[in-house]
């Protein structure tokens, strides 16, 4: 535990460390819990890396499609090695205990990855606009320049965005008595709710960033697909409409695992605060897990040349056991 003292007259306080709490009211069962949730890590771990050696070893595969697929996977590994460490060592060795620069840190990665996520199914999204709207310019338009610049405009993006955030924190006068945080992970609503000053910035510049980043992508996704459905709906053979219609179903699935998460979140920190705190835990921890685990499982069931080189790269793995 921190050590208590008295604060009487210290006019700014910043906490060495927070308390993470795990999932609140089932303490008594986290070495139960940490099951799921190490078969949850690996699973996603596993998966996307998977896919990026599926990539990469097959010529074939060497696409702009894929190529935004090896960005998606990318960005889930690294979503999932923000919050692992943390809630596998409140799980598994009851280590709870983080300190405020780390708390800051993790808090920093674990939103990056989840803006660069949202940007890079926009990405694919005009990938599939591009593809069906125009396939025999395909190539022409996304060609390799254009990834690396698109893979480059998302990086700035997500790290120009967050990074008036940990300075905004460390501005702040936090409580002595409220350093105990609601997930096994640095939050930021959950965080910037720790301290004793206004927040008002901090809460408005939090929505200005999901705003510009998860709601105009949303809107931008949602626009790119009213086109590929005119333009699917334009063409003559149906048999032609459910094949340009097929080739999105792993991107709109993909999109609703993260979009509605991200919705429940932002619902629940704005207007469920009378909700009980497990109810918090959960969504977050929905937020941040489901999509890793199953944008792999999406995209190996709906897509064969993926499935196919992703058994293949395992088929080789054995032999060479």
């Amino acid at each position: 535990m921190i050590p208590s003292q008295s604060f009487n007259n210290i006019s700014f306080f910043q906490p060495p460390a927070f308390l993470m709490i795990g999932i609140p009211g089932l303490e008594a069962i986290h070495g139960w819990i940490s099951i799921p949730f190490s078969s949850m890590y690996t699973v996603a771990l596993a998966g996307n890396c998977l896919i990026l050696l599926a990539v990469r070893r097959t010529p074939s595969l060497h696409q702009p499609m894929y190529y935004f697929l090896s960005m998606l996977a990318l960005t889930d590994v690294g979503l999932t090695l923000a919050t692992m460490p943390s809630t596998l060592a409140v799980l598994w060795f009851d280590h709870r205990l983080i300190s405020f620069n780390a708390c800051l840190v993790q808090m920093f990665f674990l939103h990056y990855f989840s803006i660069v996520e949202s940007s890079v199914l926009l990405a694919m999204s005009f990938d599939r606009f591009v593809a069906i709207s125009n396939p025999l310019r395909y190539a022409s338009v996304l060609t390799n320049n254009v990834i690396i610049r698109i893979g480059v405009g998302i990086v700035a993006r997500a790290t120009l965005s967050l990074f008036p955030v940990p300075f905004l924190l460390k501005r702040l006068n936090f409580c002595p008595n409220k350093t105990i945080l609601s997930h096994s992970f640095c939050f930021h609503p959950d965080v910037m709710r720790r301290a004793c000053a206004d927040i008002a910035i901090n809460i408005l510049y939090g929505l200005y960033v999901v705003v510009s980043t998860a709601g105009i992508d949303s809107l931008l996704i949602v626009l790119s697909y009213t086109f590929i459905l005119c333009t699917v709906l334009g063409l003559a053979s149906p048999r032609e409409r459910i094949r340009a219609l097929n080739t999105c179903v792993s991107h709109i699935l993909a999109v609703l695992v993260f979009f509605i998460p991200v919705i429940g979140v932002s619902m629940i920190h704005r207007f469920g605060r009378h909700l009980p705190p497990i109810v918090h835990a959960l969504v977050a921890y929905v937020y941040l897990g489901v999509p890793p685990v199953l944008n792999p499982v999406i995209y190996s069931v709906k897509s064969k040349p993926i499935r196919e080189a992703m058994l293949w790269v395992l088929r080789r793995k054995c032999q060479s056991w």
